[in-house]
């Protein structure tokens, strides 16, 4: 049997650990996680149709819906009562420094296969990485939808060149529709770029290594501006407890 030459490289957890971060392509993804995961990607993806406006944006920008949860990652998975977000100035100077009430991940999602298999895929990545804390890690889930127009470009990171004031960070591709550009930039620890992708297709996914990457993604704009536009994505934040 001749190997199959189209087939996404092997994720190699160590990678992350060597450069900073680690692209896993979307099948390659999909063969990660659990088979019920997968299963459940599409109800999981159509949730997204049901996001909260995003209210704090400093920029005056109404292109963001989002949702929030938070969890206490241990030896099990537990979700905690509904709270704010919240990132010092120093890591987003835009829309930091206050506390943000966004509407909360509806608890069939919080609860499914899709999520809770991403966020013990994450766990065991980098527990194996940087072994998991004795006071276990704080997670943060947030649903982005991002969209744009002819009139509107789409910002997937407002905030620019940034870094998350967290350990680890998942960014997973849920959907794009009708758009082009949302280029993913990587940085270094002196704000060199040291690498640029784009998150194509559902399931292709960067890990960052919050101590050391900064990262970025270019605007978003129309295909067609006769038709909605949008990029929706998955970012899941791990911090010591």
């Amino acid at each position: 049997m001749q190997p199959q030459t189209d087939a996404p490289p092997a994720f190699d957890p160590t990678s992350l650990r060597r450069d900073g971060f680690a692209i896993i392509e979307a099948a390659e993804m999909r063969a990660l996680l659990l088979e019920a995961a997968v299963a459940d990607f599409a109800g999981f993806a159509r949730s997204w149709e049901r996001l909260g406006d995003d209210r704090f944006m400093a920029d005056g920008g109404r292109y963001r819906r989002r949702r929030h949860a938070v969890f206490a990652v241990g030896r099990e998975v537990v979700r905690k009562p509904h709270q704010p977000h919240y990132q010092s100035r120093d890591y987003n100077m835009l829309n930091g420094g206050i506390e943000r009430w966004f509407e909360p991940v509806e608890p069939d999602i919080a609860a499914g296969p899709a999520l809770q298999g991403v966020i013990g895929f994450a766990d065991r990545v980098f527990t194996g990485l940087s072994a998991r804390p004795e006071t276990g890690w704080h997670v943060e889930v947030h649903q982005f939808r991002i969209e744009a127009a002819a009139d509107m470009a789409g910002l997937p990171t407002p905030e620019g060149l940034h870094r998350d004031g967290v350990d680890w960070v998942l960014v997973m591709l849920v959907a794009r529709h009708n758009v082009e550009e949302g280029v993913t930039k990587i940085h270094g620890p002196d704000r060199r770029e040291i690498g640029s992708f784009c998150l194509a297709e559902p399931f292709d996914a960067v890990l960052i290594d919050d101590h050391r990457i900064y990262h970025a993604v270019t605007p978003i704009v129309p295909i067609d501006s006769g038709r909605p536009a949008y990029r929706d994505v998955l970012v899941v934040t791990f911090r010591a407890a």
